[in-house]
């Protein structure tokens, strides 16, 4: 099991981020699922793969050429944790932050919760504020 749900969240990268695949989420991500740290109100996490496609385009209009690459994957029981770096460039303005055009270059943890093959909780701690430093915004 814990193989399977690391090939899981690698392909979650590689499918929703890499290639920008947004009809993976509905495949990979539960009806139900949450996902908490990619919102600044912590009250109102991401639901479901409606909410979290919302998301996801606000985030490939704005880095369009984002990569993710996972270093290294750990797995216990219905838990995976992924440690990221992310590149892309800021190109589109649907962060509400003028496109920059600059490089950015961070790097982050994913948490994620498997259940019956799918995403049904994830944490995320990115560096958020590295982006937002590259891009101009503060």
């Amino acid at each position: 099991m814990s193989e399977k749900n690391k090939q899981l969240v690698r392909r979650w990268f590689e499918e929703v981020w890499n290639k920008g695949n947004a009809n993976a989420i509905d495949e990979m991500f539960a009806a139900d699922g949450i996902v908490h740290g990619l919102t600044d109100d912590k009250t109102q996490p991401l639901t479901g793969p409606a909410g979290f496609k919302k998301f996801h385009a606000a985030f490939r209009e704005s880095f369009p050429d984002i990569k993710v690459e996972v270093h290294e994957i750990i797995s216990e029981g219905d838990l995976v944790a992924a440690r990221c770096s992310v590149t892309g460039s800021h190109q589109g303005n649907s962060l509400g932050i003028a496109a920059s055009n600059r490089p950015v270059e961070l790097s982050g943890i994913a948490m994620v919760r498997v259940r019956d093959g799918k995403i049904v909780e994830g944490w995320n701690n990115f560096d958020f504020m590295t982006m937002y430093r590259q891009i101009g915004a503060i």
